[in-house]
């Protein structure tokens, strides 16, 4: 199996389900509540071993019982956690998630607190045999280590580019195969609100592929002056936490199994679109097989909740 390397923040989500998000500071009743692992490089690694691939998370977590769930939870969905630091008295990631019926959702995340930077005890001598890197931008230190030792021995990288300081954001773009931005991240990083002129600003600066995932719109990417659009899988969304999480861990995969990159934009459009329509978390993850049926049925194919 294609073995794909996810590197940055888990995180343990917990989500309630909604009538409607507020706009004001309200008490508001919730339908449902759950308990699901989250995190950009975490979900990514989740749904690559959902998928078929061998996925193994880098990173860094508490020594509290949150850090206990999300390292259970990774290890159930068969994701390799063996390269996980824990520094003494540190505490996990964890999230707020307010999801409404169609979807949408409002998070309120604590990024954790006492997580070592120190980034000496990465395996990177390990990456031999990998098909691909995955990185997020919320742990830049170790993300620029694992990029750099991916290029010099020719493995692709992916880094999933969400609302991220410019400045802390910009090296790694630099450096990674393909770098794929959520449609905000995308517009405060380029501070532009059009994503065709957003991806052609951050192409300038970047060496590989540049891409915008727009939910329903679908996707923009740009290999060098050429701007290319994937269109969106319909569907009714239930969920849409995680989806562009999946989505990169799904590309990468994609990429690693020898498809270019609009093959792997389509593979990990499908992946993500799935996703959405059946929320439930890292429980909801799509296969293989579900992916390539969406696929073979093509972009017109719907898909209920």
């Amino acid at each position: 199996m294609t073995r794909i390397v996810c590197l940055g923040i888990a995180v343990l989500d917990r989500v309630y389900e909604v009538e409607a998000i507020p706009s004001d500071p309200v008490k508001v009743a919730a339908s449902d509540y759950r308990e699901t692992g989250g995190g950009m490089a975490a979900t990514a690694a989740v749904a690559v071993s959902a998928l078929g691939g061998t996925a193994e998370f880098w990173g860094r977590l508490g020594t509290d019982a949150v850090g206990d769930v999300v390292l259970e939870a990774m290890s159930r969905h068969g994701v390799d956690i063996s390269n996980v630091d824990r520094a003494p008295g540190s505490r996990s990631p964890t999230a707020a998630v307010l999801v409404e019926p169609g979807g949408e959702r409002l998070l309120a995340v604590f990024t954790g607190r006492g997580l070592r930077d120190d980034v000496s005890w990465l395996p990177l001598n390990a990456l031999a045999g990998a098909g691909a890197v995955l990185g997020d931008g919320r742990w830049t230190a170790g993300c620029l280590a694992l990029f750099e030792a991916a290029r010099a021995r020719g493995i692709p990288s992916v880094l999933d580019a969400d609302i991220v300081p410019r400045e802390t954001l910009a090296p790694l773009v630099k450096v990674a195969s393909a770098t794929i931005f959520s449609e905000r991240g995308l517009a405060a990083y380029a501070e532009a609100p059009d994503p065709s002129r957003g991806l052609a600003w951050v192409a300038q600066e970047a060496d590989g592929i540049v891409g915008v995932t727009l939910g329903a719109r679908g996707v923009l990417w740009r290999e060098g002056k050429r701007e290319q659009h994937v269109p969106a899988f319909p569907i009714v969304a239930h969920d849409t936490t995680g989806a562009g999480d999946v989505f990169h861990g799904a590309y990468a995969l994609a990429l690693a199994e020898g498809r270019g990159p609009q093959g792997a934009v389509r593979f990990a459009s499908a992946a993500a679109a799935l996703k959405c329509a059946r929320g439930r978390g890292w429980d909801g993850m799509p296969d293989r097989a579900a992916v390539d049926e969406m696929l073979m049925e093509g972009p017109h194919a719907a898909l209920g909740g």
